[in-house]
């Protein structure tokens, strides 16, 4: 392998966020492949010939352009290259219960329609199965939560429904074959996250810490299959606790193959200050204390939700304050309460106010005593 370069690296990017017929997802769908195409040609990280590395965002992701990307991907990767394909955008599951097939959904795909305008699992492993390359990697982020209440259908506002997500049977079927592996940013009973202000999905921006380097623990100058998801799969869960697991599927995968160059190759410990770490990147955490700290029991406490905006019928009776703050916070990032005014799309920018909040706990202060009774920045006025 070229220690300069990887350029037997080839990827297909694609990423649908603003749907003709369906309803939309957040930005961030297009950031994650914009930022993931970035890194994987960046001679820094992963160092693919730029070339090989096919974006089809939006408009640019019908179902015929998907279809033709994939013909062209089986065309250029050779039996010695490493392809990748990732895909995030919606899913969907139709037929019935035992009988069920997940279909990924394009921009042009119809709910009126959907079996036929959209690209069936079948479909799917037949043109993977196509790519002579003896190292093939799939990501699928989809199923995803964030900017809105969760919802497990999709809908077009004609009165046309269908179920979203994927199947377990269609990760296992697109694993099929000897060096493919498949990695899901979460369970077929989970949502991908993606919080709001956020710039990547909660699953993005572990990939992505993991293809700078993260990944490669032991400086090996790669960045390899399984350490990969061992890095992705400890990281997701410390972003957004016991709510997503990516999950990892492979049929006949004996080798621990490489799927990029690690800092551009460079056999050096990753270090940490480049990309932030999951704990620090979650504000939401720094938050969550800074609420139980001035308001100990709770939402409710001084009527603080519903001073800010907030429906306290929406709320649902835990033991503790911090767990109902754990509850509501929850709620709120996932797009529940979108009145509650806590300025959490700025909540990254202002973790350093948290902290200094968080200081003052063993003091009595003026400065503490007007932020408990008037609102502090990033927090309800009340």
């Amino acid at each position: 392998m070229n220690p300069t370069g990887y350029p037997q690296g080839h990827a297909l990017l694609i990423g649908v966020a603003n749907y003709q017929q369906i309803s939309s997802l957040p930005a961030a769908i297009l950031n994650d492949v914009n930022d993931v195409a970035a890194t994987l040609s960046s001679p820094a990280y992963c160092a693919y010939t730029p070339a090989n590395i096919v974006t089809l965002l939006d408009a640019s992701a019908t179902r015929a352009a998907v279809l033709k990307g994939l013909d062209e991907l089986a065309a250029r990767a050779g039996p010695d290259d490493t392809a990748c394909v990732f895909f995030s955008g919606h899913g969907a599951v139709v037929g019935s219960p035992g009988n069920e097939d997940s279909l990924l959904v394009t921009v042009d795909s119809d709910l009126a329609d959907i079996e036929n305008t959209s690209i069936s699992s079948d479909e799917l492993a037949a043109a993977l199965a196509q790519i002579k390359a003896k190292r093939l990697l799939v990501f699928i982020d989809a199923c995803h939560a964030g900017g809105a209440a969760i919802s497990k259908s999709l809908t077009d506002g004609k009165g046309h429904e269908v179920k979203s997500g994927y199947t377990q049977n269609t990760f296992a079927k697109l694993a099929v074959g000897s060096g493919r592996a498949l990695m899901a940013s979460c369970r077929a009973d989970e949502v991908s996250a993606v919080f709001i202000g956020a710039r990547n999905s909660v699953f993005t921006t572990a990939l992505l810490a993991g293809l700078r380097g993260a990944a490669d623990k032991s400086a090996s100058g790669f960045i390899k299959v399984f350490d990969l998801f061992n890095y992705v799969s400890e990281e997701v869960p410390k972003l957004i606790p016991d709510d997503q697991h990516p999950i990892f599927k492979a049929d006949n995968l004996e080798a621990n193959f490489a799927v990029a160059l690690s800092q551009g190759g460079r056999k050096s410990p990753y270090s940490p200050e480049t990309t932030p770490t999951a704990q620090e990147g979650n504000p939401w955490s720094v938050l969550e204390e800074v609420l139980v700290e001035l308001y100990p029991f709770g939402p409710r406490d001084q009527e603080v939700w519903s001073r800010a905006g907030g429906d306290l019928s929406r709320l649902q009776f835990h033991p503790t304050g911090q767990a109902a703050w754990h509850a509501a916070l929850r709620t709120l990032k996932l797009g529940g309460e979108a009145g509650v005014s806590t300025s959490a799309a700025c909540l990254g920018q202002r973790r350093k106010t948290f902290r200094t909040i968080r200081s003052w706990r063993c003091c009595r202060c003026p400065e503490r005593d007007r932020l408990h009774t008037e609102g502090g920045p990033g927090l309800p006025n009340i």
